[in-house]
């Protein structure tokens, strides 16, 4: 994997694990951190892992944008910066591979935007969540875009208006995340519920995430168009042709995709 100044890429089998390594600067997302982090999930995504583990060095796993980038930027440079953030976001839904988040300490403002981004979430006992925009001077408009898919209109209305921190057994209420565990149980949790989301053939799991993504929010009607359509041509690829093979002959699939 390439080499980066603010992020950690490491191949571990068939994961591929991205660490924030700003710990000085509580791994908060600067211009050049976030197109680090665009170019690793890219790199991921066209590599043969089958998941994704997004992680943080230090103790919190990310405080947001980076203040002092921000500051320094004009109305053209936050626009770029708002984008660059919101084309990462994009791209880790549109990747092939499983996107699983580790969190622990605080993620806040773009840093909980990062977890909504993720497919799935695994939080320490520690962890925190906040939008903390509604309680200062610069409102948590692109964080919310995520978080709202996840948690539901009015608990983003209590999260974003208030700006205060909820714990994890909170965030496990309200969807943010999928599993809380001790802290020192974190590794294993990640490494155990993404084992289980990556079995099985990758060519289906890759379509099939995409297309999750891209009925979500649209009409009944609508998504059903999209649903059929893909489910039928999916039905032609090598992994369903072995799943159902495999099925009807009582036997363990071998899965070549």
């Amino acid at each position: 994997m390439g080499e980066y100044e603010h992020i950690l890429v490491k191949r571990d089998g068939d994961t591929v694990t991205i660490t924030m390594n700003r710990a000085a600067r509580r791994n908060s997302l600067s211009g050049e951190h976030l197109g680090e982090l665009l170019a690793a999930f890219r790199e991921a995504g066209e590599s043969d892992a089958s998941g994704i583990v997004l992680a943080g060095a230090g103790p919190v796993f990310s405080a947001g944008h980076d203040f002092g980038d921000v500051a320094s930027r004009d109305l053209m440079g936050v626009r770029e910066l708002l984008t660059l953030c919101t084309t990462l976001m994009r791209t880790m839904e549109s990747v092939p591979q499983v996107v699983i988040a580790r969190v622990h300490g605080l993620a806040t403002a773009a840093g909980c935007q990062l977890v909504a981004s993720c497919d799935l979430a695994v939080a320490a006992e520690s962890a925190g969540f906040a939008l903390p925009g509604g309680k200062g001077g610069w409102f948590c408009h692109t964080p919310a875009v995520p978080v709202a898919r996840a948690i539901g209109r009015k608990r983003l209305m209590e999260l974003a208006l208030t700006g205060d921190v909820i714990d994890a057994a909170t965030a496990l209420d309200w969807g943010l995340v999928n599993r809380v565990v001790p802290d020192d149980s974190l590794d294993e949790a990640v490494a155990e519920l993404l084992a289980r989301a990556t079995r099985g053939s990758r060519a289906s799991k890759a379509m099939g995430k995409q297309t999750l993504y891209a009925q979500l929010d649209r009409p009944e009607a609508d998504a059903y168009a999209i649903a059929v359509e893909v489910m039928a041509s999916a039905s032609q690829l090598p992994g369903a042709r072995e799943g159902m093979a495999a099925f009807l002959e009582k036997r363990k699939p071998d899965w070549t995709d």
